[in-house]
């Protein structure tokens, strides 16, 4: 294992789309049936080569995959195999025409899509069963201006080539730290990770668009959202567009220097220290100087402490983080060095990774007291998995700053992100079948995440919570949500893009 726990690396943002569920334990759904999708209205009982309006029928261009093809299996399959399903088509785009012709051609044939990008939606929700996928990884465009310092990027880089491509150039953004994990997923639903509280969250960075958006009743077209152009459109794309609004297929971000990272991981043995850590933890890195960056991951036999200082030294990093390294006795590694290099070397193979994980999110607006702590500490001894974990992001530092234009993230007063998550079983050419610790992952996730109401407040939709009333809410507060839904009426007034959790369009 590299010196990043794998529960760092399993720790993903939610990816660009939506897309149903399949409910544990029940056997997953057979390969889709053309005929019975026609009688079922995804398709028109008549000729399916004719668009809905009588107007000129759109036509799937791009890399097609049906059933049958003999990539379909490995197309279809998602990161997280606690869900399997069976599209009646995936589109994988290689320009933006082919987004426009794929969502024209899903509006004409009555057919449900949903919109991928780096298959890391945690609730299976950007696959779907006998309808279109319209996945945009394949869209991998880069351009730099290192004078202006602005990148403009396809929408299907992941977070490692986004984070490696720019480190070239000495330059940086915010992304999570798991590199498989679509740039544009993580960055439309906020975006945090190691550089947040020095450069805020990903969606800060974010100052243009390219989106494909339903146009009439049957069709689609390509618009551009910056702060002079469709800027409330921009606004919502900064933290609620994951598969609400429309497709992203270009992101254009304000890039910033950066030349070196310290990075420290400190590992302690057991949770003997656990009370220590943690409260010296939440009591140093919100408050520090912005350009530290801190997670700490609460494991049932150890606790992990991964922190970043951007262009600082060992040294320094070590004295920021001495009130914590300072408890008990931890093995301390420190590397200092191009953040390019670091983050790419601390990546982990897919097949090293759990099956199957299942998380639940929360912010803490108030130091937890020693209650709280108990709680975790019940929990973690109490694991199913040793890869399952309690995980808190640092916040404060530029995060509490909005940028120009604000965003739809709305958690900006939290003092850390934290996030319960379970992981178990071993990756298979056949995901969905049901894995016998499914059950007692899922309950243990659910009683913890109960167990923790009373300290913490919000969600994150990156980290959607299934089955959480008033999640509206809880992910954007309630005057964000109505504007979102202003918004929605605005750019998909039919609705187009639903799914579990989507935002609904106001009424008119």
């Amino acid at each position: 294992m590299s010196d990043f726990s794998r529960r760092y690396l399993l720790r993903a943002s939610a990816a660009a789309g939506a897309g149903a569920v399949v409910a544990s334990g029940l056997k997953a759904a057979g390969a889709p049936d053309i005929a019975a999708a026609s009688t079922s209205g995804l398709l028109p009982a008549s000729d399916p080569t004719k668009g809905s309006s009588g107007g000129p029928p759109a036509k799937l261009t791009g890399r097609v995959v049906r059933p049958g093809d003999a990539s379909y299996t490995d197309d279809r399959i998602d990161y997280d195999q606690l869900f399997s399903h069976y599209p009646l088509v995936i589109v994988f785009a290689q320009e933006t025409q082919d987004v426009v012709n794929a969502l024209t051609w899903a509006r004409q044939h009555n057919v449900a899509l949903r919109v991928r990008s780096g298959r890391h939606a945690l609730e299976g929700w950007s696959n779907i069963d006998n309808g279109i996928v319209i996945d945009v990884s394949q869209l991998k465009s880069v351009h730099i201006d290192t004078d202006a310092r602005i990148a403009t990027v396809g929408a299907g880089l992941t977070q490692l080539e986004a984070v490696t491509t720019l480190a070239k150039q000495d330059l940086a953004v915010t992304t999570g730290s798991e590199g498989s994990v679509g740039l544009v997923g993580a960055t439309v639903g906020g975006g945090l990770g190691p550089l947040n509280r020095w450069l805020g969250m990903a969606c800060d960075s974010l100052i243009g668009t390219e989106v494909v958006v339903p146009s009439g009743r049957d069709c689609a077209e390509v618009i551009h959202a910056d702060l002079k152009d469709h800027s409330d459109l921009l606004w919502a794309l900064r933290g609620a567009g994951n598969g609400n609004f429309g497709i992203v297929t270009q992101l254009t971000y304000k890039v910033h220097p950066l030349k070196r990272i310290a990075y420290v991981q400190a590992t302690w043995d057991g949770l003997t220290d656990l009370h220590g850590i943690f409260d010296a933890w939440q009591r140093t890195v919100p408050c520090a100087d912005n350009r530290l960056g801190s997670e700490v991951e609460i494991h049932k036999s150890q606790i992990v402490l991964f922190a970043w200082l951007a262009e600082g030294t060992a040294a320094e990093a070590r004295k920021m983080l001495a009130p914590i390294l300072s408890i008990g006795t931890p093995d301390v590694k420190v590397q200092v060095g191009n953040w390019g290099p670091i983050f790419a070397g601390a990546q982990v193979p897919r097949s090293q990774e759990p099956a199957n994980v299942k998380f639940f999110s929360q912010f803490a607006k108030k130091l937890f007291p020693k209650k709280a702590i108990d709680v975790i500490g019940y929990y973690m001894r109490n694991a199913p998995t040793e890869d399952s974990n309690y995980f808190v992001d640092a916040f404060g530092g530029a995060i509490k700053k909005e940028p120009r234009g604000g965003t739809a993230f709305v958690h900006r007063d939290a003092i850390f992100y934290g996030e319960i998550g379970a992981a178990w079983g071993t990756p298979s050419t056949t995901p969905g079948v049901c894995d016998p610790l499914t059950s007692t992952c899922q309950a243990w996730t659910a009683e913890f995440s109960q167990a923790m109401r009373s300290f913490v407040d919000g969600a994150y939709v990156n980290v959607p919570n299934v089955g959480m009333q008033e999640w509206e809410t809880a992910y954007w507060g309630r005057r964000h949500f109505e504007r979102l839904r202003e918004i929605k009426a605005k750019y998909d007034p039919y609705n187009v893009f639903q799914y579990e959790q989507s935002i609904p369009p106001a009424s008119r």
